[in-house]
């Protein structure tokens, strides 16, 4: 693989380039099974968000993951990877599967935030993207979250409350686009560039910041070789952390998925004081 310095702008350029591979390209080739399920049992199936069960060896997982289309017509039908309410509430129903039945759960973070439309506002988006955390959060299973592509906003947020997150060396992950960043702190969109290197959303970045906590090597232009090889570092990641993760109790893991966000780049509050 070649060796990959870009500068932050560029990375934003290499995540949102629409070759890039999606979830399901990730899931069909880290897992030796996978089968869909469907629907929030609520409202409808909403497409920008996929779950399922998968095996891995003799391991079963729940996969929660933002998909993206690679066609107009396939983005139209998962509404370019922006999730609304429904998906949430979709991924919480399978979530609360995955704790009924001890599986870990898988998630994969590829979107350019929730969708902001008037329908989704009506039907309880911040609600969903909380309740979504919230679960998450107290969830008595192993939670990984990988970051493959573009993870913005509170729609990226809402699936990777994880006891570990994996990210991609090219991918981005961040509270809003640099577009939104430079037009709501310098009233001036066109400063994109700039807005990209403060924000600090490499993966390098988060690693520093203790955000993230493995970096998986990847080169800037992919190849299938590449992507196979890129597959299989995650899935060997997952492995051995799913490995060390069986051995906690329900309670430590909450209580390892709550210190790790406590603990964020050293913030940490003492509640006792």
């Amino acid at each position: 693989m070649e060796k990959n310095k870009s500068s932050a702008w560029e990375k934003v350029e290499i995540a949102r380039n629409p070759k890039r591979k999606t979830a399901i390209d990730y899931i069909e080739s880290i897992f030796d099974e996978f089968i869909e399920l469907h629907g929030d049992r609520n409202f409808r199936d909403d497409k920008a968000i996929i779950c399922g069960l998968a095996k891995l060896g003799e391991q079963s997982f729940t996969i929660i993951a933002e998909q993206k289309g690679r066609t107009t017509k396939e983005n139209m039908e998962r509404n370019f990877g922006m999730p609304n309410p429904e998906s949430y509430r979709k991924a919480i129903r399978f979530m609360k599967q995955a704790e009924k039945f001890h599986r870990p759960v898988i998630t994969f973070v590829d979107t350019k935030g929730a969708y902001p439309g008037i329908g989704a506002e009506e039907r309880g988006q911040g609600e969903a993207i909380a309740k979504s955390m919230f679960e998450m959060a107290r969830l008595k299973v192993p939670v990984i979250s990988v970051v493959i592509g573009e993870g913005s906003s509170g729609g990226a947020l809402a699936i990777s409350v994880a006891n570990k997150i994996f990210m991609l060396e090219n991918a981005i992950y961040s509270i809003l686009s640099p577009e939104g960043y430079s037009s709501i702190l310098w009233k001036d969109s066109s400063r994109v560039k700039e807005a990209a290197e403060k924000m600090r959303l490499t993966a390098k970045d988060l690693y520093d910041l203790k955000v993230i906590d493995t970096i998986i090597k990847e080169p800037i232009e992919m190849e299938e070789a590449d992507f196979e090889k890129v597959s299989q570092s995650i899935q060997k990641e997952i492995q051995k952390e799913i490995h060390k993760m069986q051995k906690m109790t329900k309670e430590e893991l909450v209580e390892q998925r709550y210190e790790k966000f406590r603990s964020i780049s050293g913030f940490k509050i003492n509640m006792l004081k």
